[in-house]
Formats: structure tokens, C-alpha cells, sequence
């Protein structure tokens, strides 16, 4: 990756086309709209462009990626199941709490033992999903920074790019993690609006190769003058990922349900038969939706890079089109 010009900020391409294109605007008179070697033209994109180039890069590299994601999920979710299993017949006790039957004393005491269950088990079983989700994410961006060029990557070539920006993007998603947090709580709207700013944290961090603070900064700056189309980019991504999350996981809720003889207990849901159901459900959709996500995210960061700073003509170069 740290081959390709086009990945570098402008401050480190100082000559770099500013301003190619502008917000929304086509492409000029004499451009290359057609020039496509890999998943996506190399102009500003449309959405429908964006999310068809993130299924695209998908089936040109489907052991790399969904290969990756089916490993990660289901390493991920077996470990969340198995870390809920101690705390079990605290979630059951839970689920099976009525408080008519005694004394509000008892009750309170059951309520903290279960909540503490609860609250354990699911500190646990985040553990290795964030662990996972992050080092996804960055595989899938350097897959995709290939992707966009037409280029083959191997596991052992992606691994090795994206090998030393592992930690610093394990850091950047823990910071941005707990200022997204923070706003949420306070309200939910400064939550979601810094959601957006730093949606390109990852790519830029990974592509760019810089650091945390200034991948930060690489996204507020690629978002200003957006907020409102990458909203809607990354809203689309979510609805997405959502309905086919949903429709994945139907039918194992479905068997789950089944097995529990479709009863009304709502401690139901927690035997280990459903809970083991659920996890399938959830181990299939999550190695479609975690990449997809993490593609249409680099797609975006892309696109915006070729709106703001015509990174288009320096990924044509790389491409072997243009001049030099």
C-alpha cells in the first residue's frame, strides 16, 4: 500500500491536485470517467457505486475476505457464547424475576446478582467481538486500497501492510469508541454527529500510515463540507447490514424457539440450545455484514478524497493511466 502515491495525505503530496472536483459537481470536460481497473471507476462515486463496489470487492476476493470474516466471527461470537455461560443462571434468574412473588428486599437482591451476571458476561464476550471488529476492518481496508487499483493481494501481503497499524487502530477505535460514548450519553445527537466525523478514522489511518491524532484529523477534514451525504452513505450500510443480518438470523431464531417448544418462559431464549442457534445465526451474518461495512467505509473515504483532493488523477497514475 505504502507503494501507491495516491494514499498519501496532501501535506506529504505537496504538488496534489486540490479541489479536482467539486461537492457533487461532474466530472470536467477531457476527464476519464470510464477509467476503472478495479472495483470502482476512478471519478467521484455515486452511492449505488459505493455499496456495488463493496459487494464487488467482496466476490473478487472472497477467500481473503469472507474467508477472514467467517474465522473472525465465528471466533468471536463462540468466545461471547462461552463467556455468558458462567453467568447463565444469573440471566435466567433474571428473565424469571417477578416481583410479586417476594419480598422487595429478595427482589433487589436478585435484581443486583443478575445484573452483575449480566453486566459481567457481556464485558467478557465484547472483548474478543472489538478485538475482532478491529483487526477486520483494517484487513478489509487494505484489501479494498488493492481492490480499487485491480490489483491481487494474498493474505500473507495484506497481513504484512497492515500488521504495524494493528495496535495504533486498536487505540484510535478505543478513543473514538469512548467520545462517540460520551456524546451519546449526554445526548444523542452530538453522539451521532462525531459518529460521522470520525467514520474514515480507520481508513485513513491504515492507507495513509499516520498517526492516531492525525487520522483523526484526516477524517474530520474528509467529512467537512459531507456530514449530511456520509450520514446518509454509512445510514444506507447500516439498513443494509441490518435486513440482511435479520433475514440471516430468522430462520436459526426460528429453530431456537422451536427447540423451547415455542413457550411463553422468557428464560426460553437463554437455553443453551437457543443460545447456541443464535450464535450460528449470528457467526453467518456477521462474516457478510462486518465486511461489508468496513468496505463501504473505505469506498467512502475514497470517494472523498477524489471530491476534496483529486486523488482520482494520482490513483489513474498508479492505475499506469495518465500522465506523470
Amino acid at each position: 500500500m505504502s507503494e501507491t502515491p495516491g494514499w498519501s495525505s496532501p501535506d506529504q503530496q505537496p504538488n496534489q491536485p486540490q479541489q479536482q472536483y467539486g461537492y457533487n459537481a461532474p466530472p470536467p470536460p477531457g476527464a476519464q470517467p470510464s477509467i476503472k481497473p478495479g472495483v470502482i471507476p476512478l471519478r467521484p462515486l455515486a452511492v449505488g457505486e459505493i455499496v456495488d463496489g463493496a459487494v464487488t470487492t467482496m466476490r473478487r476476493y472472497p477467500k481473503l475476505i469472507i474467508g477472514a470474516a467467517a474465522v473472525v466471527a465465528a471466533v468471536t461470537q463462540i468466545l461471547g457464547l462461552l463467556a455468558q455461560l458462567p453467568f447463565l443462571d444469573d440471566l435466567t434468574a433474571l428473565a424469571r424475576l417477578d416481583p410479586n412473588a417476594v419480598t422487595q428486599e429478595q427482589a433487589v437482591d436478585q435484581l443486583r446478582d443478575s445484573l452483575v451476571g449480566f453486566f459481567s458476561g457481556t464485558f467478557l464476550g465484547v472483548i474478543p467481538l472489538l478485538l475482532g471488529t478491529v483487526f477486520l476492518s483494517g484487513f478489509v481496508t487494505v484489501v479494498v486500497g488493492h481492490a480499487v487499483l485491480g490489483e491481487p493481494v494474498s493474505f500473507a501481503q495484506a497481513w504484512e501492510e497492515f500488521k504495524p497499524r494493528l495496535l495504533p487502530l486498536l487505540g484510535a477505535t478505543l478513543l473514538s469508541g469512548l467520545v462517540i460514548s460520551v456524546g451519546l450519553v449526554f445526548c444523542v445527537i452530538p453522539g451521532i454527529y462525531l459518529y460521522v466525523i470520525f467514520a474514515l478514522v480507520t481508513p485513513a489511518l491504515v492507507l495513509e500510515r499516520c498517526g492516531v491524532g492525525k487520522a483523526f484529523g484526516r477524517s474530520n477534514a474528509l467529512v467537512k463540507g459531507a456530514w449530511w451525504r456520509t450520514f446518509g452513505v454509512l445510514l444506507l450500510a447500516a439498513v443494509v447490514s441490518a435486513v440482511i443480518s435479520w433475514i440471516v438470523s430468522l430462520p436459526f431464531g426460528l429453530l431456537g424457539a422451536a427447540a423451547t417448544g415455542f413457550s411463553a418462559d422468557p428464560a426460553a431464549a437463554l437455553s443453551i440450545g437457543s443460545l447456541v442457534l443464535s450464535t450460528i445465526g449470528a457467526i453467518i451474518a456477521s462474516t457478510i455484514t462486518l465486511p461489508f461495512s468496513a468496505a463501504v467505509t473505505v469506498l467512502l473515504y475514497v470517494d472523498r478524497r477524489m471530491r476534496a483532493e483529486g486523488m482520482d488523477i494520482e490513483l489513474q497514475r498508479a492505475a499506469g493511466h495518465g500522465g506523470s
